[in-house]
């Protein structure tokens, strides 16, 4: 834990970097340290003037920080990166990936910087991250900056997404920073404070891979084996058995997006962890009436990544990283893609466990209901949903009421009600539990015309918006008086929804 913020320390100047030597917090570098060469030595900017506007008091806790003094002028300047414990080691990494399907050799943290490893109250080791510090030596002519705006929505709908159950990267804090950060307007800035299992992605055995340095390649892999899948250090073939382990983390995590209706918006290889994680929250949002064709992204013009889509981007990006392995799984190419191609049969495995387990909770029923009677009735349920414009998330609250013998609110919302009586009929000789299904279904989910309210509120200096959407979304099954609102799908006059990466 960090000493209070009163205690007298000496600092030691490195550029504009303090060091305190006597913090007791220790942030590892043993990235930096065994693969040197995909890490560059690099400084935050100092912030004109900072000010905390949101903090993870329950994840300070969990990492062992000291929220009281993460509150403080120190702490603040730790959160920005201009006051470390001695032997920190921040670094922009590099990684390569990518992007729309078109691949790009050398991308890199263009914006953000690892501070370092910190082992949290259970033993696991932690990257401590910060998004919009500067621009790094990947940064590609960009200004480094992000703005309020974005640094929040990341936030948000991460801790969101943690609440839901879904494995992903968690938000310590957003400062501003007092900079003007200039995008289609001149925007407060605000750095995001990340925190993940890692930062490894497929990007970064891409770029590894591109180098044509196989040791390198195989010091990354043995790294984030020893980090994220040490079972496979006992394998017969270790390195196919990380490719095996990180297809099922993915098809997994693939899964649960699907189950939610979240939509990443921007599923390039680099924003693919090894861990199984969700990372980079820029133009994501929630599906809201069901429909596998939509997407949100900006820049997105051909539906790449909808929602529909998610799974199959999966499937390619996995294919991309193999590619990259393939110098260590064996020393005949082909050979090595009949290995790969063989291994990647977990993901249809693991995503139709998870996936099928998933749907029986949302629909309430048993786990010895079998998948041939399961598959059927969710595919009709799916068709009956997108022909009604239906609301993915608050239909299955709905669900849970009749469940419970009143099925009005749900008849209510379609347009075949034929189609729908039929439907529930075969769904109610199935028994489902009610109390399984609230269980599973959010009623508060990061609704959209609900992000943008708060947003913009923030960004003219009013957090109180920010809060109560947080406050809602971090007990999203808990319904609870006064916060109808946010139980309800964006008002007709919201009009059609258009994310934005924030760069």
């Amino acid at each position: 834990m960090f000493p209070p913020a009163a205690t007298d320390r000496s600092f030691r100047s490195l550029g504009e970097v303090s060091v305190a030597p006597d913090m007791a917090v220790a942030l590892n570098d043993r990235f930096s340290r065994e693969l040197p060469e995909m890490a560059v030595r690099w400084q935050a900017e100092t912030p004109p003037e900072t000010r905390l506007l949101v903090l993870n008091e329950t994840l300070a806790s969990d990492l062992g920080l000291d929220s009281r003094w993460l509150r403080s002028p120190d702490g603040l300047r730790f959160l920005v990166g201009n006051l470390l414990p001695r032997g920190a080691a921040p670094v922009a990494q590099a990684y390569a990936g990518h992007q729309f399907g078109g691949y790009v050799p050398r991308l890199g943290d263009g914006r953000a910087l690892l501070l370092g490893e910190l082992a949290d109250g259970n033993g696991r080791v932690r990257d401590i991250h910060l998004k919009g510090s500067g621009p790094t030596p990947f940064a590609r002519g960009g200004d480094g900056l992000a703005a309020v705006g974005p640094m929040l929505r990341e936030y948000i709908v991460s801790e969101a997404m943690h609440a839901l159950g879904v494995p992903t990267t968690r938000s310590l804090a957003v400062v501003a920073t007092g900079r003007p950060v200039q995008r289609e307007s001149v925007l407060p800035g605000a750095l995001l404070v990340r925190v993940a299992s890692s930062h490894l992605r497929v990007g970064s055995f891409q770029y590894a891979a591109s180098t044509g340095d196989v040791d390198l390649l195989r010091r990354l892999a043995d790294h984030a084996i020893a980090r994220h899948h040490p079972g496979a250090a006992q394998a017969e073939s270790p390195y196919l058995a990380l490719f095996e382990a990180v297809v099922a983390v993915q098809a997994s995590l693939m899964a649960q997006w699907m189950l939610i209706g979240f939509v990443h918006g921007v599923m390039n290889t680099d924003n693919m962890t090894i861990s199984g994680e969700t990372i980079d929250y820029g133009p994501c949002a929630f599906m809201e009436a069901y429909d596998p064709e939509t997407a949100f992204s900006s820049i997105d013009f051909w539906g790449r990544y909808a929602y529909g889509n998610q799974p199959s981007v999966a499937g390619w990006n996995l294919a991309r990283f193999a590619e990259a392995l393939l110098p260590l799984l064996s020393d005949d190419v082909e050979e090595a893609v009949a290995l790969a191609e063989e291994s990647f049969g977990v993901f249809r495995v693991h995503y139709d466990a998870v996936w099928l387990s998933g749907m029986r909770a949302k629909l309430g029923l048993s786990a010895d209901v079998a998948a041939e009677v399961v598959t059927p009735l969710v595919d009709g349920l799916l068709v009956l949903l997108k022909e009604s414009d239906v609301d993915y998330t608050s239909f299955f609250r709905h669900l849970g009421r009749a469940a419970r013998g009143d099925a009005e609110s749900a008849r209510g919302l379609f347009i075949d009600l034929a189609g729908f009586d039929d439907w529930m009929s075969r769904w109610r000789a199935l028994s489902p539990n009610a109390e399984l299904m609230d269980r599973a279904n959010p009623i508060y989910i990061p609704r959209n015309h609900l992000v943008e309210e708060a947003l913009t509120a923030a960004t003219a200096c009013d957090l109180d918006p920010v809060e109560q959407l947080l406050d809602a979304v971090t007990a999203p099954y808990d319904e609870r008086p006064g916060l109808e609102r946010y139980a309800s799908p964006a008002p007709e006059d919201f009009g059609t929804y258009q994310t934005f990466c924030g760069t």
